[in-house]
């Protein structure tokens, strides 16, 4: 098989470098919003009280912000559950009342303020110990996939691409919180779950990549890694953008008609399929470049057999 012509083949690898240093830079800038802002984690890692309220009416959720602004609980978060007379309300720790009492204070607060008939659907507490736990649950488990992932890739493909594919899987996660955290967005459960999510689909577009990558090694005679891996990647890229162009088109309508309570699920999401784009095609190809890959490395060895099997294989 000869080389494709240059005309059509892009030139990825050439920019390989300066796309390394913009990675590494933004990388570094999501470490540093990470040390000073922090993530600003949801009642499902700090602790607090879930109110889930019925109303009469469609529910005016400035009206029941403004009230409980007034009421001294700025710091409720106030949503729509399922319908737009549900809504949940979502209060920080308090040591100095129990739930119940909250619960029923809550409640009589919104109907003297609303003129409404309420009920109340339900009422959950979330302790703090039990924050610390899922805190460090969800640490274990991307920690976990990521390690899995490394194992897998090194059997599958070879070490050179399990670096490669774990670097870049690093990098999509990094930036994913980094952008939380610059934001201030919250960073609950469905979030955790999004970018769990993020690291299935950037793994499945490298391993696309790293499969046409190894296929092409040992297919195509001449030309050097950096032209064979250009070549691959042109070959991929129309399934690249068709798979991201079809995510990002269900993830924008979730991001707008979803409701408030998936709308960090769909932001970490839609960030999430940007930067996996990027990264199968100038992280995880380049790391594999820059620590030498080469056709050696993926052509299968021949096993010589002696005495009478090679008897049996001569004409």
């Amino acid at each position: 098989m000869q080389l494709l012509k240059l005309k059509e083949t892009v030139d990825f690898m050439k920019h390989r470098k300066v796309a390394m240093i913009f990675s590494i830079l933004i990388m570094l800038a999501a470490i540093t919003s990470l040390s000073i802002n922090k993530l600003n984690f949801g009642l499902d890692f700090t602790g607090g009280t879930l109110i889930e309220v019925g109303f009469e009416q469609a529910a005016d959720l400035n009206k029941i912000r403004q009230i409980m602004d007034t009421n001294g609980f700025d710091d409720a978060v106030v949503q729509l559950y399922g319908s737009s007379r549900d809504v949940v309300i979502r209060l920080a720790q308090r040591e100095d009342i129990k739930a119940e009492m909250l619960g029923n204070q809550i409640l009589s607060m919104l109907q003297e303020g609303t003129g409404q008939k309420l009920v109340m659907r339900r009422i959950e507490f979330v302790g703090a110990s039990v924050g610390d736990e899922l805190t460090e649950q969800g640490g274990l488990a991307m920690l976990t996939a990521l390690i899995c992932i490394l194992v897998y890739v090194a059997f599958r493909f070879e070490w050179r691409f399990a670096l490669g594919s774990v670097f870049a899987l690093f990098h999509d996660v990094l930036l994913t919180l980094g952008l939380f955290s610059f934001l201030g967005l919250e960073f609950d459960l469905t979030v955790l779950a999004a970018i769990l999510a993020v690291i299935g689909y950037s793994l499945n577009d490298t391993i696309v990549v790293s499969d046409r990558i190894r296929e092409n090694f040992r297919k195509i005679r001449e030309g050097g890694p950096a032209e064979i891996i250009n070549i691959s990647l042109t070959q991929t890229l129309s399934r690249t953008f068709i798979t991201s162009i079809t995510t990002l088109l269900v993830l924008i309508a979730l991001f707008y008609q979803g409701g408030a309570l998936i709308h960090g699920f769909a932001t970490a999401l839609l960030f999430g399929v940007f930067v996996g784009t990027y990264s199968s095609i100038y992280v995880a190809s380049a790391v594999a470049l820059a620590l030498g890959i080469s056709k050696e490395d993926l052509i299968p060895e021949v096993i010589e057999k002696e005495g009478a099997d090679q008897e049996m294989m001569m004409p």
